[in-house]
């Protein structure tokens, strides 16, 4: 039963904090490239100190004490991570974070239950559910980037027709188009206009992206730059090759739909079957956690379900 309420607890957890990082992402209006934010001047000055909300607060109050793990191995991997999520963290604040949520979700519980070890195994599992939340968000700015990408070579290459110049281009890119693609050019053309060179830009912009298809397309740029050719005719040819790439994509996405659904229904069931059985029938239930065989059981159940869920979603996984 512990292990049931702790699960559920964890995914609650998990779910306010993608809540908390989608809200700030929104609402923030800070500078996207991060390296100059604690040293941008604010453009408006005012005669009188507007009143600082909590969000503020609590963000200046986790970079005061990130301080010291900034630069580290772990929180300079977090980096990365957290660029490709899109979450105006870094890795040391990142872990702060976590480290509060952990604290204070861990004081609530226990304060909640008076049992000292539910209470830990929920403030632990409070920043893997937060680290599994910045994977999810992770996959879904990839797909979203794929999608937009196909549309993006088109303008560039209209942009270059029309007489634009490749960074110029990229500006158009960022002001017209929709994030995350916009805000991923708006950041590669700050770099350039800071002295960046275009091919580290573009280098760097390509480990952010993490994406096969944008990786073709650098090498495109960079070899055209080495020598020559009609740019905007290579962009024109790699968006067709992309375009039917997504095309295949969601049509196998169609295909392995029922598929993909069963996994989702071998995850769930067990969790609300035993639900149930709970409500209804709690003294059976109560077994499998008092019984030490009961308890073998639960964790050999789990297993069994993760490992299917897993082989489901390799099979319908195909890559194009």
């Amino acid at each position: 039963m512990i292990l049931f309420v702790s699960g559920t607890f964890a995914i609650l957890a998990a779910a306010l904090v993608v809540l908390l990082i989608n809200y700030y992402q929104r609402k923030n209006d800070m500078n996207i490239f991060r390296r100059m934010r604690r040293h941008q001047v604010s453009e408006q000055k005012t005669s009188s100190k507007s009143k600082e909300t909590f969000k503020q607060t609590f963000h200046r109050l986790i970079q005061k004490f990130s301080k010291p793990l900034e630069n580290k191995t772990p929180s300079s991997k977090l980096d990365l991570k957290l660029n490709q999520a899109g979450i105006p963290f870094n890795g040391a604040e990142f872990i702060v974070a976590n480290l509060f949520f952990a604290l204070v979700g861990g004081i609530l519980i226990y304060m909640l239950t008076i049992n000292f070890g539910f209470a830990v195994s929920i403030a632990l599992l409070i920043p893997f559910g937060s680290f599994f939340a910045v994977l999810i968000l992770i996959r879904r700015r990839k797909n979203s980037f794929t999608e937009q990408l196909g549309d993006c070579l088109i303008t560039v290459a209209n942009a270059l027709r029309a007489g634009y110049s490749f960074q110029q281009a990229m500006e158009v890119i960022a002001n017209e188009m929709e994030p995350p693609i916009s805000e991923e050019f708006a950041r590669m053309t700050a770099d350039v206009k800071m002295g960046v060179p275009l091919e580290l830009a573009l280098d760097d912009m390509g480990k952010r992206v993490d994406n096969a298809d944008f990786t073709l397309v650098i090498t495109a740029v960079l070899i055209q730059r080495e020598v020559g050719g009609n740019l905007a005719q290579i962009l024109d040819t790699i968006s067709d090759t992309i375009m039917e790439r997504i095309r295949m994509k969601r049509e196998i996405h169609a295909l392995t739909s029922q598929g993909r659904f069963s996994a989702l229904i071998l995850l769930v069931l067990p969790f609300a079957l035993g639900l149930f059985m709970f409500l209804t029938s709690p003294g059976q239930v109560e077994l499998l956690f008092e019984e030490p065989m009961g308890q073998m059981a639960i964790v050999a159940a789990l297993l069994m379900d993760l490992a299917g869920f897993w082989i489901i979603q390799r099979i319908v996984n195909i890559d194009v």
